[in-house]
């Protein structure tokens, strides 16, 4: 009897196995990302099964926003885009413009003044000063708030101007926020904020959201205002850790550029809390508008486009670089597309130059990614990693002509999976200074090719990070 009950088990077993890799095959997705699934589900099936189960399933064709109210949401953008005068497009960028605006409707709008902030102690107290001089409302979407002195004075100024009758919309990832105390969220709801999760991870609904993650840093006050970057709300992005600094970008924005802002916060809002924002006054007419003032579209992807935007918009970019592209990120998962234009423009005689931490915080990330490094180096970039901290920071400048920076990592996670944001500026004088502190960033940096254990790693050390790329796309 046992003898049968172990080849009918058996036979279940294949039979889940072979259907899950099916399953896998016929979504069409890249073939790494489907083999590095296949092999994890063959060779450990169960685990592997369960993972497939949590974050592999791919919603990607799933519409999270019916098209009517995507209409409803974009019309007053797009009125305040027809009463721009005099809008002139870079020729050498119109291309990279025009794929925005057919795939997304990211239509570009002027820039009047981008502050460049990066650490918080810089961002933090203009933040505050904003959120204090606030008249009527201020949207905030962020992968993470810590329930920690930082989170709290933040919490104590939201909670402040919402009880001087204050608009106040808070949008937290509910994975990003596992860590944050209930009562913390629950001080800010009953103190007037409005704190809606993205994405509940809720049983038995959790294996098709745990892996889609709002990973977006959007802020806007009184649709004058707009902050973008990769920082959260978080003590550590003023003090750092305990292991080390932390080393961030964010910019502040005005101008015309902060409705394309409002126009992504009120589509995630409308997405989590289905209440339709499309009044004028979220929308007022900036009181400082330049005519030549630089150009700029806020781009955005997540597994619920047809496309993923941002990923095409670096490809296009390294692509058409001629003289030069600088890229900072914190993760170096390049998707095969990404990987194979910056290895085409270093190989054409382009100045490819990335910086990446020398110590990540993500120790399993950190060894996957040392091979795609190595691999760029020999194909002639120039890799630098950063040794004062940790460099969270993620940016790319291109040609001192156009520069982008957001929430957006080089991984197949930022590009696949999370829901992500980043603005793309075309503009000498922006780009310029994110080159300055590119370069600030690379003296602060040891260069890939003196360090012997990453250029030439011994072969056990070299078959892990082998071991590690292979499942590199699921990571």
């Amino acid at each position: 009897m046992q003898h049968y009950i172990y080849i009918i088990g058996v036979a279940l077993t294949w039979i889940l196995i072979a259907t899950a890799i099916v399953h896998v095959v016929m979504d069409n997705r890249q073939p790494s990302k489907t083999m590095a699934w296949v092999l994890v589900i063959f060779f450990v099936p169960v685990v592997g099964i369960v993972f497939y189960l949590f974050f592999g399933l791919n919603h990607r064709r799933q519409r999270l926003v019916d098209q009517r109210s995507l209409d409803q949401l974009s019309r007053r953008t797009m009125l305040n885009f027809v009463e721009q005068q005099h809008l002139r497009v870079p020729e050498s960028h119109k291309q990279l413009v025009d794929l925005f605006v057919n795939q997304s409707l990211s239509l570009p709008f002027r820039v009047d003044q981008t502050d460049l902030m990066t650490d918080g102690y810089a961002f933090f107290p203009e933040l505050l000063k904003d959120i204090a001089r606030a008249q009527h409302h201020i949207h905030i979407s962020m992968y993470i708030i810590d329930d920690d002195a930082l989170g709290r004075l933040v919490a104590d100024a939201l909670i402040g101007k919402a009880q001087q009758g204050v608009e106040v919309r808070f949008i937290y990832d509910d994975v990003g926020c596992w860590q944050t105390s209930h009562s913390f969220i629950e001080r800010l709801r009953e103190g007037g904020v409005e704190m809606v999760p993205f994405l509940p991870v809720r049983f038995p609904s959790f294996t098709s959201k745990v892996n889609y993650r709002n990973h977006r840093k959007l802020i806007v006050v009184d649709g004058a205002v707009g902050y973008i970057g990769g920082m959260n709300i978080a003590l550590r992005y003023v003090k750092g850790t305990a292991q080390q600094p932390w080393r961030d970008t964010m910019l502040r924005l005005t101008g015309s550029i902060v409705y394309a802002l409002q126009r992504t916060f009120l589509i995630d809002w409308y997405f989590v809390d289905r209440t339709l924002i499309t009044g004028r006054k979220y929308y007022p007419v900036p009181t400082h508008t330049q005519e030549n003032g630089a150009l700029a579209q806020i781009v955005t992807s997540g597994p619920d486009t047809p496309y993923p935007e941002i990923m095409q918009g670096f490809v296009r970019t390294i692509l058409a670089a001629r003289r030069y592209v600088y890229i900072e990120t914190p993760y170096f998962l390049p998707s095969d597309p990404v990987l194979f234009a910056l290895k085409a423009a270093a190989v054409g005689g382009v100045d490819v130059r990335i910086i990446c931490p020398l110590h990540s915080d993500a120790r399993f990330t950190d060894w996957a990614s040392r091979s795609y490094l190595r691999e760029l180096y020999k194909a002639g970039a120039k890799i630098y990693l950063y040794r004062t901290g940790f460099l969270h920071s993620k940016m790319m400048v291109c040609d001192d002509s156009l520069c982008t920076c957001g929430s957006t990592n080089i991984d197949f996670r930022s590009f696949e999976n999370n829901f992500e944001a980043n603005i793309f500026v075309y503009d000498q004088g922006t780009a310029l200074r994110l080159k300055k502190v590119f370069m600030d960033d690379q003296q602060q940096s040891v260069p890939f090719g003196e360090l012997s254990d990453r250029v030439s790693p011994r072969f056990f050390a070299r078959l892990w990070e082998s071991l590690t790329r292979l499942v590199s796309p699921l990571l």
